[in-house]
This record gives C-alpha cells, structure tokens and sequence, in this order.
C-alpha cells in the first residue's frame, strides 16, 4: 500500500470518529440537561427574594420561558 493511500485512510478515519463523537456527546449533554435543569422555580424564587421583591406566579412562569428559550 502507497503511503497515501495510508495518510487518507488515517485522516478519514479521524474525521469519521470526530463526527461520531460529536453527536454522542451532544445527545448525552442534551439528555443530562432534561433530566437535570440548571435552574428551577425555587431558585427563581430564592433570586427575587434576594433581590427584595415577592414574586408572583406570572413573574416566575415568565423568567423560566424566558430561560427555556434562550437554551
């Protein structure tokens, strides 16, 4: 075998498993960010209280759209 024959053998090689990589790791990431919120509707709360305000329901409601959007 020509020795280029074995560099783009390795370089496919690499590319193939970078892109098999890429879409495990994405789908666990996205797994472990459904099982596990970084932030939830206590946390929302903690953060209004500690910001002096009393939050309402509509106000909590709001910033965890307003979260789940930006992801």
């Amino acid at each position: 075998m020509p020795w280029w024959a074995g560099l783009i053998i390795g370089i496919l090689a690499l590319i193939i498993g970078g892109v098999i990589g890429f879409i495990i790791t994405r789908k666990v990431i996205a797994k472990q960010l459904k099982d596990n919120p970084p932030i939830n509707e206590n946390q929302i709360r903690a953060m209004y209280r500690s910001m002096g305000r009393k939050p309402s329901e509509a106000d909590i409601k709001k910033t965890m759209n307003a979260f789940k959007r930006g992801k």
